[in-house]
């Protein structure tokens, strides 16, 4: 009896260990922001997300009227998950959550006027009329 009840226990061991729940939740002031977290668009913020690598990620926010904001957010393990702790973590008979919450500024647009516009155009014209560098000539 005694070895059926160890089998029995030895059996349900790998079902009944625990994991880590990663959730990354991302908003944005104001609202609505569309969000791509490395190369993966997510959604309008307020945003949730499962994640499962640690490390730095490039995020992405646009929204009308206001600048592309382009940065970068690392995201480091929690003294559970540093190894060797990270696999008795796994092997825990309850599930560890990890959510992680990031919150981003966006900046208002602002319109250039039509002078600066012009201005803008004549720089890049001139700078376009320019000759090439020594270094284009050399071949």
């Amino acid at each position: 009896m005694k070895t059926h009840l160890t089998i029995l226990l030895v059996a349900a061991l790998p079902v009944a260990a625990g994991c880590v729940d990663r959730e990354l939740f991302v908003t944005s002031e104001p609202e609505g922001a569309l969000v791509r977290i490395s190369d993966r668009e997510l959604g309008r913020t307020p945003v949730t997300t499962p994640f499962t690598w640690y490390g730095d990620y490039e995020i992405i926010m646009r929204l009308d009227g206001y600048e592309t904001l382009t940065t970068s957010a690392k995201i480091t393990p929690r003294w559970y998950e540093v190894p060797p702790l990270d696999l008795l973590s796994e092997l825990a008979p309850w599930r560890y959550y990890d959510r992680r919450e990031l919150s981003f500024k966006l900046t208002k647009l602002v319109e250039p006027t039509d002078e600066e516009l012009i201005q803008r155009a004549q720089e890049l014209q001139a700078k376009n009329l320019e000759p090439a560098g020594k270094e284009d000539k050399a071949e």
